[in-house]
């Protein structure tokens, strides 16, 4: 059921940069940008190739620390394989979703898998980092492992959307959140128009990484890598697919008013904070990978 509010404006549409992370894998990156350095509890967004690695040649993220928030990725094509200090071990295949709560720390590694660097292919997916409010940073790990046949497609006109978390499209998504957050990706063909609810209180973000579409009633254009920036206000969320069709990831959620001090792979509320964050991952206190056992 879609309201009939007016559609939200765009209070700002930003181009993404590049980048390398891990061991040297390309990124584009909607953000953190010098424009944009977090939007609500979204921290960053990094969009994973799509790189056509021939064999031997993929890299990924060698055992590294979190604390204070979560890791959200999502496979479109290819493989990674998940470790972490937990004892957690899963493969990521195209369509899924592996949710990391960070909270008090965990290091972890996500890694091709040996089909990938044996055989080459192309690898295409997104790392979304989600802030933790205070009360939930120093929250136990924990590790969600959102298989494709537990996260819902939905058929909408002139497309699908593929329902991570929270609710669109009347579906709700697979992933359990500390925070009311919609995670969506949505395809539509050339042409076609949809709107997605969202409500008042909360702010969204639209990427665009396949085609163009228009932002309606506004008709102001995004394009491949660009992304739109809607504030806490009522009003769906409204667009128009341009003539190569468009691919979309959409976030929305709540605002989070606390303080963000991040530094790397740590993000808490205060410096001292950050400090202790370091000292801990150093002293051990996050735990190490263990070997898996033939």
């Amino acid at each position: 059921m879609t309201t009939t509010t007016t559609p939200r404006t765009p209070n700002a549409i930003i181009p993404s940069i590049r980048a390398l992370e891990g061991a040297g894998f390309a990124v584009r990156r909607p953000f953190p940008t010098a424009n944009v350095d977090h939007y609500g509890p979204f921290l960053l967004l990094d969009e994973m190739g799509p790189a056509d690695n021939a064999p031997g040649e993929a890299k990924g993220a060698p055992d590294h620390p979190h604390r204070g928030f979560e890791t959200v990725t999502y496979m479109l094509d290819g493989e990674m394989e998940h470790a972490d200090s937990q004892g957690n071990r899963g493969v990521i295949h195209p369509g899924e979703v592996q949710w990391m709560t960070a909270g008090s720390g965990i290091v972890h590694s996500e890694l091709p898998t040996e089909k990938i660097l044996r055989n080459g292919g192309r690898v295409h997916g997104f790392q979304l980092w989600v802030n933790l409010p205070q009360k939930a940073k120093m929250h136990r790990p924990r590790y969600q492992d959102l298989t494709k046949d537990r996260i819902p497609v939905v058929d909408i006109e002139g497309g699908q959307a593929v329902v991570i978390a929270g609710n669109a499209y009347d579906t709700a998504g697979a992933a359990d959140t500390f925070l009311p957050i919609t995670y969506v990706h949505v395809s539509l063909e050339a042409g076609a128009a949809t709107t997605l609810d969202a409500p008042g209180d909360q702010m969204a973000f639209l990427y665009v990484f396949g085609g163009s579409a228009t932002i309606l009633p506004s008709e102001q254009s995004a394009v491949e890598g660009d992304t739109v920036f809607f504030d806490a206000e009522p009003g769906p969320l409204s667009f128009e697919a341009g003539s190569a069709g468009v691919d979309m990831i959409i976030g929305i959620a709540e605002p989070l008013n606390e303080p963000v001090v991040r530094y790397g792979p740590f993000v808490m509320n205060t410096k001292a904070e950050i400090y202790q964050a370091f000292e801990d991952f150093h002293a051990g206190r996050m735990g190490s990978i263990e070997p898996e056992l033939a």
